[in-house]
């Protein structure tokens, strides 16, 4: 049993380096979310060269202000949604754009008893990412990989289905709607938003322009 035990380590272990590896030059071609997803497929894989500045700054801004100074994972923030969780209410992560990124290429969506042992596996597969890919490559998996709306994956896809246009030319208020919507893309709009996520598409254009003078999105082109 022990021997067992030994090789299925060992064989997953090998495996997630080898796809990690891969990974790192080859384009994500689907995910198991993707795969699940019953509304179908629509993506455009865009290298981050014709992905817009704004794009970036956007969901630097919205989800991982510290995205280019950690090195996977964001322990303030971290703590502060485990004191929230502890005071009752909606149950809130402190996820960064590496463990979003983790989880979207290797892992599964879902809450319940499976979400516990995702969590494990999405430590490791972030700790992967962060020792064999740059930031820039984080940056460009993640905003390929990330639902931007039913059926909807990655940003040039978000896109062209709201804005007619490529996400190569978005400007700070459409890369700010695209972003606000990230965190449910099935529950949210990016066009014609209202309450909350109008909101907080203000909220995030605010700081988009506080992320590019201040250089927090840097490390994505050094």
């Amino acid at each position: 049993m022990l021997r067992i035990v030994s090789k299925v380590i060992v064989g997953f272990v090998g495996l997630s380096v080898i796809l990690t590896l891969l990974f790192r030059f080859v384009p994500v071609p689907v995910t198991l979310t993707m795969l699940l997803d019953p509304n179908g497929i629509t993506k455009d894989w865009t290298p981050i060269s014709r992905i817009d500045r704004n794009m970036v700054a956007a969901a630097i801004a919205a989800e991982d202000s510290k995205f280019c100074s950690h090195n996977g994972f964001d322990t303030g923030a971290i703590e502060q949604a485990m004191e929230r969780n502890a005071r009752g209410g909606r149950l809130r992560g402190g996820s960064t754009i590496s463990q979003q990124t983790a989880k979207n290429v290797f892992l599964w969506q879902g809450e319940g008893w499976s979400r516990y042992a995702r969590k494990g596996l999405e430590v490791w597969f972030t700790f992967l990412i962060e020792t064999f890919w740059s930031k820039r490559r984080i940056m460009e998996v993640y905003l390929n990989v990330a639902e931007t709306g039913l059926g909807t994956y990655g940003v040039e896809a978000g896109a062209q289905r709201y804005f007619g246009k490529s996400a190569a030319h978005l400007t700070p208020s459409q890369a700010a709607g695209m972003a606000a919507v990230l965190p449910s893309p099935k529950k949210r709009s990016v066009v014609n938003p209202h309450g909350f996520t109008r909101r907080y598409g203000a909220s995030i254009g605010a700081r988009l322009g506080v992320v590019k003078r201040g250089g927090y999105d840097a490390c994505v082109y050094e």
